[in-house]
């Protein structure tokens, strides 16, 4: 027993109890670091985020319950060597600066993500900064953003999933960027599906005497369809502007209002678009973020050499115009949504479950998740082998991470032999050395990874974690195991690059 005038918190989980909340034990707390590398800007937040483990038991996972902003950084223009080039050296320094101005350096930084968007993903060397700044940023960052995770972590940083889950409604997250524009269909809090299309507002740039310095390809397809032809040194008219905003706003509210129809709309879209979606009927509220929002909400009316207060203002018109009045709400957070996205909800941490044979193989980076769901009176060989075969594996390979989605009543004999099965298909792959890596989405991880090493003596050093929610397409970071409890956290992302084959 303690007087309530000690120096210490306490935090209620159920209606008679209070525990103590000490740091490592109930909760622990990180910095992190959110970089967004986008198409037209470039920008970073340093956060403190506060977990605290859900549940009275010790295996309960543990979940982000508090951030605070430490430092914002301007945001930039991302700069460019050529059409196909990000210079590099600019993005360092800004970056570097940023570190400097919040007074941190990158030993400070536990977690977060390097996110590179929309058309800057194309660029030839996308891959050599994303790499570049996961190493520099601190020992525990690496993400990059596809479409569908851009679109979904936007959805959560700009307070749209907060704003569905807390009024009970369907609300449309629109998030306008300099190259993509990505949506997020979300119902009660849930984000049902996602998409995403090429219109942005620096599909094409132009300096400060309207000349051509960047086009991309959607620009050019855009202007073909009016008419207009686009060259790199060559004048772009306020006329051109006008019709180039104009039609883009067109084919986003084809869109919002219903499946894309036109020709131009299904040829714009990089990925597919909703299905059974019924526009107005099923929407109650959008919400706009990304770089546009800021025009569109009327917030900045500086052009940046793109047309982004011309779109925001074709935008505004076209919502004035619609069926359901009050429909549009403000986002939280508008340009920043996505990095603000990436640095809160990209983590997880694994429970005191978890099974670590050697803890020196850790911390490790970029692990490929491949998903198996083991179901009873089903091979488990089998169901392995087919989940390998969906990324054209026939045996586990360095850099992988297995993800086990566990059915039916699991007891010493169902995790044996699940652990059996593993281990059949672990001999039969040529680098014995390589660690197992195992994330499962029940807590037997510390069972399942003792039978395992000490049981069946398999000879590669085995991590097993659980409390984990990951599937096909995600990459996961393992860190160290930290605090009382020796917590284990995990980043979760999506890696997505031209080339990347998806099975």
């Amino acid at each position: 027993m303690h007087d309530l005038d000690e120096d210490h918190e306490h935090f209620e989980i159920g209606p008679d109890a209070i525990v103590e909340d000490i740091e490592g034990l109930e909760m622990f707390t990180l910095k992190s670091v959110g970089i967004d590398i986008g198409s037209s800007t470039s920008h970073l937040v340093f956060s403190q985020l506060t977990l605290r483990r859900e549940g009275a038991s010790l295996s309960g996972k543990f979940k982000v319950a508090e951030r605070k902003v430490l430092f914002r950084s301007g945001i930039m223009l991302t700069p460019y060597l050529s059409g196909t080039l990000i210079d590099i050296e600019k993005v360092k320094r800004f970056i570097e600066e940023a570190y400097r101005k919040a007074k941190l350096i990158p030993g400070d930084i536990d977690t977060g993500a390097v996110i590179i968007t929309g058309e800057a993903l194309k660029k030839e060397n996308a891959q050599p900064i994303v790499e570049y700044f996961a190493k520099y940023s601190g020992k525990f960052i690496c993400a990059a953003a596809g479409h569908h995770h851009e679109a979904l972590l936007a959805a959560y940083g700009c307070g749209a999933v907060d704003l569905s889950k807390s009024e009970h409604k369907t609300v449309l997250n629109v998030d306008m960027g300099g190259g993509t524009t990505k949506f997020s269909l979300i119902e009660n809090g849930v984000v049902t599906q996602t998409a995403a299309i090429n219109i942005g507002a620096r599909l094409i740039a132009f300096d400060d005497f309207d000349t051509v310095t960047r086009v991309e390809d959607a620009g050019r397809t855009l202007m073909k369809e009016l008419g207009y032809t686009v060259q790199l040194g060559k004048k772009i008219t306020k006329k051109q502007k006008e019709d180039f905003a104009a039609l883009m706003a067109k084919v986003l509210f084809e869109l919002i209002e219903r499946d894309p129809s036109s020709a131009l709309a299904k040829q714009l879209m990089v990925t597919p678009p909703f299905s059974n979606y019924r526009g107005f009927d099923q929407i109650d509220t959008i919400v706009f973020s990304g770089g546009v929002s800021e025009h569109v909400y009327d917030r900045d009316r500086t052009s940046y050499g793109d047309v982004g207060p011309i779109l925001g203002r074709n935008v505004r018109d076209y919502i004035k115009k619609l069926p359901k009045k009050n429909i549009l709400r403000e986002p939280i957070e508008g340009i920043r949504a996505t990095v603000i996205g990436a640095g809160e909800y990209t983590l997880q941490a694994s429970g005191n479950t978890s099974y670590i044979s050697n803890p020196r193989v850790l911390p490790v980076f970029g692990l490929k998740v491949i998903q198996a769901s083991l179901k009873e009176g089903v091979s488990v060989v089998e169901a392995l082998r087919r989940s390998l075969a969906k990324f054209d594996l026939t045996s586990f390979t360095s850099g992988l991470a297995l993800s086990l989605s566990l059915d039916g009543q699991l007891n010493y004999h169902s995790i044996r032999r699940i652990a059996e099965g593993i281990a059949e298909l672990c001999q039969k792959s040529n680098n014995a050395q390589s660690p197992l890596y195992l994330a499962l989405d029940l807590d037997v991880a510390k069972s399942l990874g003792g039978i395992l090493k000490e049981e069946i003596k398999l000879e590669r050093e085995v991590i097993a974690i659980d409390g984990i929610e990951v599937g096909d397409l995600d990459y996961i970071d393992i860190g160290e195991p930290m605090g009382i409890t020796e917590v284990i956290p995990v980043t979760v992302k999506s890696l997505m690059f031209p080339g990347t084959k998806l099975n």
